[in-house]
């Protein structure tokens, strides 16, 4: 079996993850790229891929430099393609963090599909469900966060976490309200996509310690990596960390060795797919270290999350990226979450969810397809 055809379909999603605080000046898109790699045998694998600020950069990249490697292997063959993927980027590729993962999530699905089964199974399972809890976008005002937050707990939903959109005195109004409204016996968190000093972490999370919230998450750039040290020596609370940290297994390992982490952060997405995320988590627990997978911002590829999240021990939580709406596109269908607050992992082989094929068609902005020896 090898891989003949590498399809890419760049669709606008409409979407804007970011308020004006966050953008910046520049143009802030975040389109999806689908992709669909197809087999001499006829098996399809699908994944999608995040077109962040440029669809035309992110899909040139794929076909230029991804599909080439790709064609004409075996996609049992990811370790391999894998490894060369890496030496590409050193020389000089420079991927975007998010760009080969679905690539190598594509692979997966392929070959769980050949085998009949699930992803998990195939990856080899651990269970078949886990409690959820629900991920804010960045909003305007602190009661805001307490009405999502109670939105959500009224669903089922296990959890909040907040992403106050700073200053630090803000998002420590946001924390206070938040555990207030919800009461004691619900799961928060919070993560701010910081650029903290250290003396506002440290103040911001004895703030957290008081409040019980359950981990204290990003409040620096990922690479600096003094002050995660010193944050996680001081504090009680458990701080998690690379979210966003180049170099997937080789990145997350220099932050356990320098104690930089109390939880690992990892996803489909921006830590080179399946393949990528199964190392750092792995590593981790060799480390006693839990691994909570991170939202990639796109259902479908948080149903891939899903089944890595369920062949491994060492993750509590599911993360659920809300509102659902601005995420969904271009799966058919919700979240399979149930009214208790827990996702069910599908038991079709593969990924096992489907794609709106007429969706993509219809707000595609450029598709491409390359065949092998052609």
């Amino acid at each position: 079996m090898i891989i003949t055809r590498f399809e890419s379909w760049w669709v606008e999603r409409g979407k804007c993850l970011f308020d004006e605080r966050r953008q910046g000046g520049a143009k802030m898109g975040w389109d999806v790229i689908v992709i669909k790699l197809t087999t001499d045998t006829g098996v399809e694998g699908i994944a999608t891929c995040m077109a962040a600020r440029s669809g035309a950069v992110s899909e040139s990249y794929l076909q230029e430099s991804i599909a080439p490697v790709v064609l004409g292997r075996d996609p049992h063959d990811r370790e391999a393609i894998f490894q060369e993927l890496w030496v590409i980027d050193r020389h000089e590729a420079f991927f975007p963090v998010f760009l080969p993962g679905p690539v190598d999530v594509a692979l997966w699905d392929i070959c769980a599909k050949e085998a009949g089964l699930p992803l998990y199974k195939y990856i080899g399972a651990y269970r078949s469900s886990l409690p959820v809890y629900a991920s804010s976008n960045f909003l305007s005002s602190v009661q805001d966060y307490v009405d999502e937050a109670l939105y959500y707990k009224s669903r089922g939903i296990k959890g909040y976490k907040a992403h106050p959109a700073g200053p630090a005195e803000f998002d420590m109004k946001v924390h206070a309200a938040v555990r207030e409204a919800v009461g004691e016996d619900f799961v928060l968190m919070t993560d701010p996509v910081g650029d903290y000093t250290l003396d506002e972490a440290i103040r911001v999370g004895r703030q957290l310690e008081k409040l019980d919230y359950k981990w204290f998450e990003e409040p620096f750039r990922d690479f600096e990596l003094y002050k995660y040290t010193e944050l996680c020596r001081t504090l009680d609370i458990p701080i998690a960390a690379t979210e966003t940290t180049r170099g997937c297994h080789w990145g997350v390992a220099q932050v356990i060795a320098q104690r930089a982490a109390d939880i690992v952060r990892a996803d489909v997405s921006w830590k080179d797919g399946i393949t990528g995320t199964l190392k750092i988590a792995h590593m981790a627990e060799g480390f006693g270290l839990n691994c909570e997978i991170h939202t990639t911002t796109m259902n479908y590829m948080d149903m891939a999350n899903l089944h890595v999240s369920c062949a491994i021990k060492n993750c509590e939580y599911f993360e659920y990226f809300v509102p659902e709406d601005n995420y969904r596109f271009p799966m058919k269908g919700d979240l399979p979450i149930d009214g208790n607050g827990i996702i069910h992992v599908p038991d079709k082989p593969g990924v096992g969810a489907e794609l709106d094929w007429d969706l993509i068609q219809s707000a595609c902005h450029n598709y491409i397809c390359q065949e092998y020896g052609r």
